[in-house]
């Protein structure tokens, strides 16, 4: 499924590397996935600072092309939640983000 949105401002030439950037952290570091609500969309990463430190690098480089993106990162007991929110307009591309999430991390747990 494509998730990346006509309004994506990232050359699509450099938009395969985002994607398997994503892919190695959903891959690596993914334990737990929660929707939320239509537009809100919880991940729970594991990996401490490594993981924490490449999941708010990729938040920022893709708010950086997508500026509909909301991205809250929360360290916890459980892992880091990263938690993702867009406008209604925009949630096919949540839809997107979560089943690539779900295809790339062997360990999840929904």
């Amino acid at each position: 499924m494509e998730w990346a949105p006509a309004e994506c401002t990232l050359p699509t030439e450099e938009r395969p590397l985002r994607t398997a950037e994503f892919d190695e952290l959903f891959a690596s570091a993914l334990r737990g996935l929660e929707r939320v609500g239509p537009t809100h969309l919880r991940l729970i990463l594991e990996g401490g600072e490594q993981a924490e430190q490449t999941a708010r690098d990729l938040a920022t480089r893709e708010t950086g092309c997508c500026s509909f993106f909301s991205f809250t990162c929360t360290p916890g007991g459980e892992g880091l939640a990263l938690d993702i929110e867009v406008p209604a307009v925009h949630v096919k591309v949540l839809d997107g983000l979560a089943v690539r999430a779900i295809e790339a991390a062997p360990r999840i747990a929904s």
